[in-house]
């Protein structure tokens, strides 16, 4: 499972986890040396010890030479018993350990004699109380300081990548003259990594230049001949020997013709990307576009045997870009009409938004943020489109910083809810 936790955090963790096994492995071992050192030099103070009492104080017929710590007993001689709790000790040096009190023993044995020395550790457990606390002293400080040097050295490590990703991160660096990153850094791997988000950027600086070159190209240059079809539309309708059907058939070319003229003059906008030329291509409220649209929709619906409602429940007084809106209320009822084939479809306003409720299939909930990428179309697709006005929609809202979402509508269908305010 991949960490979530952020690098230079990860960089802390690794760095101070070094250091909890590498000073706890230094402490540990200076524990064990220094506890098996200081057996080795009791058991032989003791082995001297044990033989001068022996070999040179008893022969001599004198008392054992000893500090009041250590303590001469011996089994054949009745000045000197073996107390019980010494008596089941092992030859050699040992350590006896009664209660609270713990012994150092030396014993010899010959003949069935034996003979020993037994000293007391308090001092040497205080010795050794005073080793462990300086230890843990030392290790918990250790710990403490790989903190605080392991903070400051990612800090400084992650200072390039935190600047790397703050320059690409920045919406300028799209720009057709954003400066390369690169030689703003030394020759390793940040380097390397800024080298190729220079060549990245490079390539899709390029392909946002073509696209936008050519949207704007195309939709130049449908201008002309959308405005010859409006204008042909016009002369036709005015012909006095159309009969219904003729005449119907050229409103229905004139109305394709001006969502084409709008559909260019969007395109037009969005190829630009500026915002303060999103002005372009009119105002007006939403309760007139709404019964623009109601008015061009309304008939289509009727004709498939769908009702259709203009409700208006709150005032919104506020001018919105008139092609851009025209184009999303467009989009939604036509989505609207394809995907509902019995019931009604409701063009609700609000102030400050509005939504379109149809009793069409619905889209199923895992399905319903990805019917806004471009090509999805739902699993019932109806019509001939290609799946791209619901993302046109998407990309008209996030142009105009609106909002847009879709839920179901019980007991069967959907809504698309826009917010004009964000």
């Amino acid at each position: 499972m991949v960490s979530k936790q952020p690098l230079l955090r990860r960089i802390v963790i690794a760095f101070v986890l070094m250091t909890l096994v590498v000073s706890g492995v230094f402490a540990l071992s200076i524990v064990a040396i220094v506890h098996f050192v200081e057996e080795h030099l009791v058991s032989q103070e003791l082995d001297r010890e044990l033989s001068i009492v022996v070999n040179e104080d008893l022969r001599r017929g004198e008392r054992p030479r000893l500090d009041s710590s250590t303590r001469f007993f011996a089994s054949h001689l009745p000045d000197y018993p073996v107390p019980q709790q010494f008596a089941k000790a092992q030859n050699g040096f040992s350590e006896v350990v009664e209660g609270d009190q713990a012994f150092y023993v030396l014993k010899r044995s010959d003949n069935a004699q034996s003979v020993m020395l037994v000293q007391e550790q308090h001092e040497f457990e205080a010795r050794e109380q005073v080793l462990f606390n300086v230890v843990l002293a030392g290790f918990l400080l250790s710990v403490l300081a790989a903190w605080g040097l392991g903070w400051l050295l990612a800090r400084r490590v992650m200072a390039p990548v935190i600047r790397l990703a703050n320059q690409v991160r920045h919406r300028d660096q799209l720009h057709a003259l954003a400066p390369a990153l690169a030689p703003e850094y030394p020759d390793d791997e940040v380097g390397h990594l800024a080298a190729a988000f220079d060549s990245t950027l490079g390539q899709l600086r390029h392909s946002l230049e073509r696209e936008r070159l050519f949207t704007s190209d195309v939709s130049h240059e449908l201008r002309t001949p959308l405005m010859i079809i409006a204008s042909s539309c016009e002369l036709l309708a005015e012909v006095s020997t159309l009969d219904v059907r003729q005449r119907e058939q050229v409103q229905r070319i004139a109305r394709a013709s001006e969502e084409m003229r709008d559909l260019v003059q969007t395109f037009l906008i969005l190829a630009r990307a500026r915002p303060e030329e999103s002005s372009q291509g009119g105002s007006a409220t939403l309760a007139a576009i709404a019964e623009e649209q109601g008015s061009r929709w309304a008939p289509l619906m009727r004709e498939k045997g769908l009702q259709f409602q203009l409700i208006e429940q709150g005032r919104d007084a506020a001018q919105y870009n008139q092609t851009f809106l025209r184009t999303v209320i467009s989009n939604l009822l036509r989505n609207a009409l394809h995907y509902t084939e019995q019931g009604a479809v409701r063009l609700i306003l609000e102030n400050g938004s509005f939504r379109v409720e149809d009793s069409g299939v619905g889209i199923p909930l895992d399905q319903q943020e990805q019917m806004f990428q471009p090509f999805v179309r739902g699993a019932q697709a109806r019509g001939e489109g290609l799946g791209l006005g619901l993302s046109l929609v998407k990309r008209i809202c996030a142009h105009q910083d609106w909002a847009v979402q879709v839920r179901d509508l019980p007991p069967q269908g959907s809504v698309f809810e826009v917010s004009l305010r964000g």
